[in-house]
């Protein structure tokens, strides 16, 4: 058995790398590849009001890490008496003795287990050497070529409304799921009417306020009338991702999407995400959407007035729809 370790949020394209590696080293010994990750953050045991806002939910992980061909997932509770091992008890309880690994490959970074005291970090040589008294032969992994890519680098980007970097790191456009919910029909009102969302995972990265393109994917129901033209390829381009995996009937449209305070329209304090889609006609409330960001085109800002608004609306739309299709 030839295993990885790692909580792997957002199954970027280093995580990917790392993947590889695994199936690799795998093939090349007749033996089977393993994932080992976690069903929490790990800083949810022991540093609570530190956990980061997650790039992927559970099931979206889960339906990724699937995608990369490995043989085996295993998923470990992370609970206080997990966070308690140390590396060589994780190596010799966990890896060996539960779950007969014979190969352990990590980064030349990565650490696991409780720290032997606040003054002695582990790291590879340590491991390499536990491994050698319990018979896991460890390997170094490869680094990917070209920029260091990591979790805490995506959600920096997303943070700054970088979708573009972010979609980069991932090796796919983000994805965010929204629920509609009744607005203040405003958007209407000015001939852009909008499917105003609300989170459906809270504890997920939303992306800085701004306006940006969108592929939306839309559930598998009777909805009529999207640009499926403009958008094909909507499902298709996000292969792997847990919305293609759970719900591959859908439709797929393009948007215009408002993440903001909507200061023309005097919205207060309140924060609002709205989706222009394209082309559609359909009653959506209480419908499920699933956002792919394309591209940020500008930052929210106030106008005169609605007719300027509108104007600019115009504007967007037609950058909108340009962005999401330089990626069909």
């Amino acid at each position: 058995m030839v295993c990885t370790i790692g909580f792997f949020d957002g199954v970027h394209r280093g995580h990917q790398c790392l993947i590889r590696q695994v199936r690799d080293e795998a093939l090349r010994r007749g033996a089977r590849s393993l994932l080992i990750t976690f069903d929490r953050h790990p800083r949810s045991v022991f540093a609570p009001e530190s956990v980061p806002q997650l790039l992927t939910t559970a099931s979206e992980k889960q339906a990724l890490l699937r995608a990369t061909g490995v043989d085996d997932i295993f998923v470990l509770p992370f609970d206080r008496a997990m966070a308690a091992l140390t590396a060589r008890e994780f190596m010799q309880r966990v890896l060996k003795e539960q779950l007969g690994v014979d190969v352990l490959v990590i980064g030349y970074d990565h650490r696991f287990g409780r720290p032997l005291s606040n003054s002695r970090s582990e790291g590879f040589p340590e491991y390499q050497a536990y491994g050698k008294e319990l018979g896991i032969e460890v390997v170094q992994a490869r680094e990917l070529e070209g920029e260091h890519v990591s979790s805490s680098a995506i959600r920096r980007a997303l943070a700054d409304g970088d979708v573009a970097t972010a979609a980069r790191l991932l090796g796919r456009p983000y994805e965010w799921r929204g629920r509609v919910v009744h607005g203040h029909a405003v958007g209407r009102r000015l001939g852009f009417p909008t499917a105003n969302l609300e989170a459906v995972e809270p504890g997920k990265v939303r992306p800085a306020r701004g306006v940006y393109a969108a592929k939306v994917l839309l559930p598998a129901t009777d909805v009529a009338g999207t640009a499926a033209g403009r958008a094909r390829g909507t499902a298709t381009d996000v292969a792997g991702t847990a919305a293609a995996d759970t719900a591959a009937a859908g439709t797929g449209a393009v948007a215009m999407l408002n993440i903001g305070h909507r200061p023309t329209l005097d919205n207060g304090s309140e924060l609002s995400i709205e989706a222009n889609l394209l082309d559609f006609c359909g009653d959506l409330y209480g419908q499920t959407l699933t956002l792919f960001f394309i591209a940020r085109l500008r930052e929210e800002r106030q106008f005169r007035s609605e007719a300027e608004l509108a104007e600019q609306l115009q504007r967007d739309r037609a950058a909108a729809l340009a962005a999401c299709n330089s990626t069909l």
